[in-house]
């Protein structure tokens, strides 16, 4: 049976946001999307772009992973189709078909993905999907370096920023994204939001900080 909580959500949704915005998405459906801002972020069910940006249907592309990462970039042949690459398809189609202007990397407090790499857990199953997706960012652990008396919490949090400027790193190596880069096309960020605060911290491109908004 389909879950009671979703459809009474849809319900509501329909004779709220839905009836309010109608022209909206008859406008969408007939023209088609053109979202000037992408944002990667993590499947987290606490980090919802559109909820956190209060966004507009339309407004935003999404794309969600474990952990917001970015993988590097990996021509793809013939000869091994085995692998898929989600993220890296969501991004040719962000920066190719639609040319959005701004890629957001988006990472966040607590995040199950940064403690599960951190962490000397069994995986969850023997095929260690987990473990093996988050095994990509063994890069940032090394720039952060071992452990200290920072603490566990102190070092997720490291981690946590380390991943974000890993996957923005990462973004370079797609030659679409760069070569919009250097004409001025596109933009990359990142950011971090703080689930239990609220608060949003922004990368500040020149020192590498993450920063709070300005008033």
């Amino acid at each position: 049976m389909f879950p009671e909580r979703l459809t009474k959500g849809y319900r509501a949704f329909l004779d709220g946001r839905f009836a309010v915005e109608r022209g909206r998405y008859q406008t969408l459906a007939g023209l088609g999307q053109s979202p000037s801002i992408m944002v990667i972020g993590c499947v987290d069910s606490r980090v919802s772009p559109e909820v956190i940006f209060d966004a507009a249907p339309g407004e935003l592309l999404v794309a969600r992973n474990v952990a917001n990462l970015v993988p590097a970039y990996e021509s793809p042949t013939e000869e091994d189709p085995s692998h898929q690459h989600g993220t890296s398809a969501a991004l040719e189609f962000a920066v190719r078909a639609l040319k959005v202007r701004h890629i957001i990397v988006l990472g966040h407090a607590f995040c199950g993905g940064i403690k599960a790499f951190a962490s000397d857990d069994a995986p969850l199953s023997s095929s260690d999907f987990i473990g093996r997706w988050m095994s990509q960012i063994a890069p940032a652990a090394q720039t952060i370096g071992p452990r200290n008396d920072e603490g566990e919490e102190g070092y997720l949090r490291k981690l946590e920023f380390a991943s974000v400027e890993l996957s923005l790193r990462n973004l370079m190596t797609f030659p679409f994204v760069k070569a919009a880069l250097e004409k001025g096309d596109l933009n990359l960020h990142g950011a971090y939001f703080g689930v239990a605060s609220g608060r949003l911290l922004i990368r500040n491109d020149k020192t590498g900080a993450f920063e709070p908004l300005p008033e």
